[in-house]
């Protein structure tokens, strides 16, 4: 029996299925190797660098006891204020890279961390609305959540002239939303398409994960709304 016309393949259909199956492929593979790669540096500045300034801000504190002079004294505190201030921008690298808690914790705990002191540092009323309950996520699943919170809170940060932030972490069982939803001024008419490349490399995320990601309005037509839907369907 001969297929019709209408029925057969495009010349050429079957190769570029086959094209984007093998870019939708390498894409993930280049996401967790990333993913990997940002996990490992920020644990080698943590036992390495952290570890090496905090032992010398200790041999530090040591030593100025012994100092008798006012001026060497004085020098001494300006030397452990600059450690401490190396000590604190080290830290802030790894929470860029890799959040601990992400790993021992869970996204639960990571995002509430990052909406605090995100709201603290801008200066921005930032509230996290997470559930009771502890749920339970692959590494990917929870590296996306957090992702979107962090790609969000940027966002918001760039463009939405907003003052007032909500990060909302839903879990019914069978899938997880998190919605990062501000007061500012909107995402504009051209939203989706002059994304940035840290959405569209997210909404990719989203995308290997079986998830969606939607940027649009707020819930009243206000503000703007960043939304990640994963389904907790196992790896």
């Amino acid at each position: 029996m001969k297929v019709p016309a209408s029925e057969q393949a495009a010349p050429g259909q079957d190769a570029s299925a086959a094209r984007v199956a093998e870019l939708t492929e390498l894409l993930g593979h280049l996401t967790a190797s990333w993913d990997e790669e940002r996990r490992l540096l920020a644990r080698r500045l943590h036992d390495s660098l952290g570890s090496s300034m905090t032992a010398l801000t200790m041999h530090l504190g040591l030593l100025s006891q012994h100092l008798q002079e006012q001026p060497q004294r004085d020098r001494a505190a300006q030397m452990k204020q600059l450690l401490n201030n190396v000590i604190e921008t080290n830290r802030k690298m790894q929470l860029q890279l890799w959040n601990d808690k992400l790993e021992f914790l869970g996204p639960k705990a990571a995002i509430a961390e990052l909406v605090g002191d995100w709201g603290r540092e801008h200066g921005i009323k930032a509230r996290a609305s997470l559930p009771d309950e502890d749920p339970e996520y692959s590494r990917p699943q929870g590296v996306a959540l957090l992702r979107c919170a962090e790609e969000g809170l940027r966002n918001v940060l760039a463009h939405a002239q907003a003052s007032e932030v909500d990060v909302i972490l839903d879990d019914d069982g069978d899938q997880a939303m998190l919605t990062v939803r501000d007061n500012g001024a909107g995402p504009g008419a051209d939203a989706t398409s002059s994304s940035g490349h840290g959405l569209r490399l997210l909404r990719e995320r989203a995308r290997l994960l079986g998830g969606t990601l939607t940027l649009g309005a707020g819930p009243d037509g206000k503000g703007t709304a960043l939304t990640l839907v994963l389904p907790k369907q196992a790896d």
